[in-house]
This record gives structure tokens, sequence and C-alpha cells, in this order.
């Protein structure tokens, strides 16, 4: 994720390696607005950091906006979010959010390297409405949805969504909706456009009824739609297959004595 450009650069202290802590480094394509992003292990397994940017440290409202975060996270589960592990002082970074490790590529490093495939836009397609869905139900706060913020696996190519919310509502208003279905419209849209040489004409129309006046009310009648293209042709495809055992039969009873 590249969202540290709208914010200073911040320089983190070296961190000690060694003992319960190895191997931390900055993945400075990361970096969200307040947060420094770190990949560690922790007594061997591979995680994540991410803990507030140097100007940001000591400073009462940022100190309780992370602690926040993990308080809104911790309890998520969802294989399309990468999901909290803990909240705990790391030496030489401070307090830090443990989270899995999700290593591979967002969508962002496809799209400029020219690796967006017909499988990664069919994926978003399906699986960040799943994530979407499970963020609205839990009545999630986040940041809107960007092609940095999706991330595929590297062996598997599974979708998780990361920078998944930093606060909770009761209920969400209309425009939280709202605005989720536009950013899914933009985040297709720009797949779609990285993938030239495949003809997606129906999930074009559904990228174009999401950013319209008239968008999609919710998430559920947004995959309603996506799903729409592939019912029909199943439709088709049990038509025809029953059309052709009938031929056959016909057949068979009109060749016996």
């Amino acid at each position: 994720m590249n969202e540290a450009n709208t914010a200073a650069d911040s320089t983190q202290p070296p961190a000690p390696q060694g003992g319960k802590w190895t191997e931390i480094e900055h993945l400075p394509e990361w970096d969200e607005t307040f947060y420094d992003v770190y990949t560690a292990k922790k007594f061997g397994k591979w995680v994540m950091l991410k803990t507030l940017k140097q100007e940001f440290k000591g400073k009462p409202e940022y100190e309780s906006m992370l602690e926040r975060e993990f308080e809104v996270r911790y309890n998520l589960a969802h294989p399309r979010i990468v999901m909290i592990n803990d909240l705990e002082e790391v030496p030489g970074l401070g307090r830090c959010i443990i989270t899995d490790d999700v290593y591979g590529d967002s969508l962002r490093k496809l799209i400029d390297t020219g690796k967006v495939t017909p499988e990664i836009v069919q994926k978003v397609s399906r699986q960040l409405p799943e994530a979407l869905d499970y963020v609205q139900t839990n009545h999630i706060i986040h940041h809107p949805i960007r092609p940095e913020t999706v991330i595929f696996t590297e062996n598997i190519g599974n979708l998780k969504l990361i920078d998944v919310g930093f606060d909770q509502k009761n209920q969400l208003e209309p425009t939280d909706v709202a605005d989720d279905i536009r950013s899914y419209g933009e985040v297709l849209s720009a797949a779609l456009d990285a993938c030239p040489g495949e003809n997606f004409p129906h999930l074009r129309a559904v990228a174009d009824r999401c950013l319209s006046p008239f968008p999609y009310r919710n998430v559920q009648q947004l995959q309603m739609a996506v799903a729409e293209r592939s019912t029909i042709r199943l439709y088709l495809a049990i038509i025809a297959f029953l059309t052709a055992v009938v031929m056959i039969l016909t057949v068979i009873l009109c060749l016996r004595p």
C-alpha cells in the first residue's frame, strides 16, 4: 500500500534484531497515512507490524486511534480480510498492531506492471464484495477501498483486503454503503482497464452502474448483479443439455422396431 505519499515521510529508528523478534524490515510501499508497516518474524513465524509514524508517536489522540483500530478489528474473522492478532510493544518500534502475514502483490502493483489477468478481474468482481459485505455487516468504518488496499496472495492468488477499518458504529449510514459501492466500481474499473485484451461487457456495466447517479442500493444487490451473467450461462447450459438428451432419446425411440 502506498498511502504514505499523502503524509510526511517518517524515519523510524532501526529495530533491534534477535530474541523474540527477528528479521524486522520496513515496507515503505505498504505505509499508510498515519502508520509505518513492517514485516518480521515473531518466534520464527512471519507477521506484519503496523506502528504509528514517528511524528505521531506519543500524541494521545493518535495513540488512542491505534488502540481503537485494534479493538475494532480484533474480533473480525473472514477469509477476505487481513486479521489482527495482537497489540504489543516491539523493541525499537514501540506499540504495534500485529497482523497475519500477507505475502503477495497489491492490485495497484499488478496494474502498474501489466500483470492483471482475467482471473484477477473475476476475483475482484466476486471476492471484493464478500469482504465489503462482511465489513458492513459488522458496521465497520474504513478508508476508501483502493487498488493499493486489495492484495492477492503469492501462491494461491486469494484476494485479501487490508486497511479494513478504524472505527465501528451502531448502524451504518446510507452514505457509508454508497461510498463502498462507488469504491468497488472504481477498483473494478481499474482492473478492467488493465486487462484490455479481454471483453467483460457485463462487468463493465456493473462497474459503470456503481459509478452512476443511480448505483446499487447495497452490496447484496451488487453481488446479485455480478452473479447474474453466470446464472444465465448456467441456465442456458442446462437447457442445451436437456435439449440434447431429448433429441437423443427421440432418435433412439424412432430407431426401435
